[in-house]
């Protein structure tokens, strides 16, 4: 199966970006944004003032809340409510802890492990007994409302499974990612599929990837969802889409992470040549999985929007990171140049908007167009 879609493939699958824009704009958004406000409010609230302004500033990147409920847009319309809500809130909590963890500069491989155990939590199993300092009744409520809406979907008890295992390996690459390279090269190398020809670190992105969670709360909304379907979900996104989505985020955070003193997978490769042969690479058999998933077109929709949110931010288009840019745009062709170009609109307009703006971030986001994959 080769990455190149036919005529009508192509034709198929701008049929369905039509109609999933509608359905994401007129039933997704509005409550991803209703459920991000809600959020904003309860962070407010957090009486640490540190921990407070942490997880308003995880609020921030809002795009990753977006992109993780545009799953809910190709489920049945009675569950999208729950999907969003599980989503947003897994989300959320991911990014909250995240940034705990990189403004807490002490903590150790164990104490990070512990804190982002709560990503377990929201997925199934006990709270654990480690909290992030006094904002607890923030993160519990995250929690809370991810395991509430999850009961709402008629075949959670068939993905769970799967959702647990892409969970444990967000945990295990947050333990990993920031301290001894030994260890994350040893976690990496040991959950390469064999004959992948992955290099370790792309198998370890993958794995910090949260797709693998979102995608199964949203087959979860599916009624009598097979399991085989379920295998495969999982086999295409571990490690393959997820790969692709991690390192892509590593690309466009290269100048950031080396301000911040953070590590980035995209420096591990030996050149920027090299860089781009393997994101294209990745790419491609990212593509060729999201082909072999039913129903067709959907997760090729997913990824190549998911692609073009990140292959649209300017830290992408200049200097070596603009050489794997047009790598793995190549690979897209066709397909990616709608998202692009809606990408691109919507960069340019946020940046009029926060120029204009006096005061700091609110919750209404800015005037924008977008598509119906959202942003990641």
């Amino acid at each position: 199966m080769g990455a190149r879609a036919t005529l009508g493939d192509r034709a198929a699958s701008a049929a369905l970006f039509s109609q999933a824009a509608r359905a994401y704009w007129t039933e997704v958004f509005p409550r991803v944004s209703s459920e991000l406000r809600r959020w904003r409010e309860l962070a407010r609230e957090i009486p640490n003032p540190a921990l407070r302004a942490q997880a308003l500033q995880a609020l921030d990147k809002r795009g990753n809340m977006e992109g993780a409920a545009a799953f809910a847009t190709f489920t049945p319309r009675e569950r999208r409510a729950a999907v969003v809500r599980a989503t947003v809130a897994f989300q959320t909590a991911y990014n909250h802890l995240d940034t705990i963890s990189e403004h807490w500069g002490s903590l150790g491989p164990a104490e990070v492990r512990r804190l982002h155990e709560a990503l377990l939590a929201a997925i199934a199993g006990p709270y654990p007994t480690v909290r992030s300092g006094n904002d607890s009744d923030y993160l519990q409520a995250l929690i809370d409302t991810c395991r509430q809406a999850l009961c709402e979907l008629p075949c959670y008890d068939l993905v769970a499974q799967a959702a647990q295992r892409a969970a444990e390996r967000v945990v295990s690459f947050q333990a990993f990612n920031r301290y001894e390279r030994q260890a994350i090269e040893h976690w990496g190398q040991a959950q390469t599929p064999p004959g992948s020809d992955l290099l370790w670190w792309e198998t370890a992105a993958s794995g910090g990837s949260s797709l693998g969670v979102h995608v199964m709360i949203a087959a979860a909304a599916v009624p009598e969802i097979e399991p085989a379907r379920v295998d495969a979900l999982e086999r295409a996104y571990f490690p393959w889409i997820g790969a692709l989505h991690s390192m892509l985020d590593q690309l466009i955070d290269v100048e950031e992470d080396a301000h911040t003193g953070q590590p980035n997978l995209i420096e591990l490769y030996g050149s920027t040549a090299e860089a781009a042969e393997r994101m294209a690479l990745l790419a491609e058999r990212a593509l060729e999985y999201a082909r072999g998933l039913e129903p067709r077109h959907r997760h090729e929709l997913i990824v190549a929007a998911m692609a073009s949110f990140y292959l649209s931010a300017p830290q992408a288009r200049v200097g070596e990171a603009a050489i794997v840019t047009r790598a793995v745009l190549e690979v897209f062709g066709a397909l990616a140049r709608p998202a692009l170009a809606i990408f691109k609109t919507r960069r340019a307009a946020e940046r009029v908007y926060y120029a204009c703006r006096e005061h700091g971030p609110s919750d209404r986001p800015a005037p924008s167009l977008t598509i119906a994959a959202g942003h990641y």
